[in-house]
């Protein structure tokens, strides 16, 4: 049998897997991984295969654990649970990518800082002050998915 997967090969649940083959042999084959996993070969198959279009929650967990693939969760989340539709996606980049975004939003948000009191001061909300409301928010968004990449960086590697 070989160990690289054909059409599967695009699969997030499978890249994942041969990814943390890389650190454990034994997930290069789904047998050993279903038995990993407790679940069956063809379960696994259904999964990589995207035969099964919601994997259990659990399910995604344990694989995220055992393949140290946080980003498992994220792309649940934002692909297949129906309540996360409008998650954002977070991708794990390398931390120096990361730092530059953060300290990027940083110079940002201190600037929202003045915007948002000089906004919030009188506590109304006028037309005028909608467009600098919106863009504060879509700062403030940035910098939430900042923070996901460094915390998913972080849970990966450390």
């Amino acid at each position: 049998m070989g160990r690289r997967p054909t059409k599967a090969a695009n699969n997030p649940f499978c890249k994942a897997r041969i990814d943390a083959a890389k650190y454990n042999d034994r997930l290069f084959s789904k047998e050993n991984a279903a038995e990993l996993l407790g679940i069956s070969v063809s379960t696994l198959s259904d999964y990589e295969l995207g035969v099964t279009k919601t994997v259990p929650p659990d399910m995604v967990l344990k694989m995220s654990d055992l393949y140290n693939a946080p980003e498992l969760e994220n792309y649940y989340c934002i692909s297949m649970c129906p309540l996360g539709v409008d998650i954002p996606k977070v991708d794990i980049a390398t931390l120096d990518r990361i730092a530059v975004r953060v300290l990027s939003s940083f110079r940002k948000v201190g600037k929202i800082g003045e915007q948002l009191l000089d906004i919030v001061e009188d506590g109304i909300i006028d037309e005028s002050e909608k467009t600098d409301l919106q863009t504060i928010l879509e700062n403030l968004e940035e910098l939430e998915q900042v923070i996901k990449s460094l915390k998913l960086w972080a849970k990966k590697n450390l």
